[in-house]
């Protein structure tokens, strides 16, 4: 009996060496399956797409900046050494080209004019005598009774009186001038937006009393990204606004011809059709039309938004997608404006929604966005 069961081990032992063989094939079999199905993955989804394409597109272009003067001229002295006896504008107020800014003590210059007054009439005075002399001089040589040098000396000495005249009437009239610069004025119509002088002090030649801005002119100076400033042109109509102020029609006056190296901002100066409440040092918002403006548009419903950021699924050739940033340059009716994509790439519209990074679509349309028939 012994011998018996020994004869059936070496049978046993062989029969479980077959079934480990078998079941390590099987589950070689199974990982060549599992290999062959992740191998050949199925399309999850089923999208639609637009190819991407330039179009025309109503372009609004927003920027911010400070409101400054048009043009702002300083005033200032020309004469010097005098006393400011009244200071008759005060800075916010609106004054009137030729209206008196600053009275300055004027008493020892309007004495000077009284004695140029005398010197003058002293030298009209001789110079009727010298003539008078002169013509009685001609008639006496016409006679006989006056030789030619008595002539020649009556001649010299009116010469010279007419000569003193005119010199005294000179200093007069220098003297006359600055007296009236003791008044000074405004030289322009405008805003007065800094006064440097105070009643009672001594006032120096040159020396800026006032500035005004002229004609009461503001511009906004607004900063573009350089990306946007070359479709900024001249006369481009334009709306400023504040917070606390309000709005302000106004029209691009110039586009600088630099860009910041730093901020890579350059300055577009809209020129306010009138003050309002904006004065210069403010700070504003604006809103350009820059008209119908090429660029490159996808429909609003493709947009999607991932880390409060726009963007967009692109279909690759093996029709795997991807997610592209965009940066939205102007909305218009269902469309966007955007940077960020190329010309041709194909955009997920209809199930944008459910997608994920590098999943595999069916493509079941493809189509490009029709022209804009909806106005600005």
């Amino acid at each position: 009996m012994l011998h018996e069961i020994n004869g059936r081990r070496p049978r046993l032992s062989a029969l479980v060496l077959v079934l480990g063989v078998s079941a390590i094939a099987l589950a070689g079999c199974g990982d060549k399956k599992a290999k062959a199905t992740k191998a050949a993955p199925s399309a999850s989804a089923t999208v639609s797409v637009i190819v991407v394409a330039s179009q025309p597109i109503a372009r609004e272009i927003n920027a911010t900046g400070t409101i400054s003067p048009w043009e702002e001229v300083p005033v200032g002295a020309e004469t010097g050494g005098l006393t400011a006896l009244a200071v008759n504008a005060e800075e916010g107020q609106v004054v009137q080209a030729g209206q008196v800014l600053v009275k300055l003590n004027d008493a020892l210059i309007t004495a000077q004019l009284r004695q140029d007054d005398a010197a003058v009439a002293s030298a009209k005075a001789t110079l009727a005598e010298a003539n008078a002399a002169l013509n009685r001089a001609r008639e006496l040589q016409a006679k006989g009774y006056l030789s030619q040098a008595g002539l020649d000396t009556a001649t010299t000495r009116q010469a010279t009186a007419a000569a003193n005249l005119a010199a005294a009437e000179a200093r007069r009239g220098e003297t006359a001038v600055r007296a009236a610069q003791t008044a000074i004025r405004a030289p322009v119509s405008g805003l007065i937006s800094r006064r440097s002088v105070t009643k009672g002090q001594i006032v120096s030649a040159g020396s800026e009393l006032f500035r005004i801005v002229r004609d009461g002119r503001l511009e906004l100076d607004a900063e573009i990204p350089e990306t946007d400033l070359g479709a900024i042109k001249a006369g481009m109509p334009a709306r400023v606004y504040s917070d606390k102020v309000g709005e302000m029609t106004g029209k691009v006056r110039l586009v600088t011809s630099e860009v910041n190296p730093t901020s890579r901002l350059g300055t577009a100066r809209i020129s306010l059709t009138a003050m309002g409440g904006f004065r210069p040092g403010m700070f504003a918002r604006a809103t350009i039309d820059a008209g119908d403006q090429p660029a490159l548009v996808v429909p609003s419903e493709s947009v999607l938004y991932r880390e409060n950021r726009p963007g967009v699924f692109v279909v690759d050739a093996a029709r795997k997608v991807h997610f592209r940033r965009i940066t939205i340059l102007a909305t218009t009716g269902d469309r966007i404006a955007a940077s960020g994509l190329t010309a041709g790439d194909r955009v997920v519209v209809e199930g944008a929604g459910f997608l994920g990074e590098g999943d595999l679509v069916r493509v079941s349309g493809q189509k490009t966005l029709p022209p804009a028939t909806t106005a600005r």
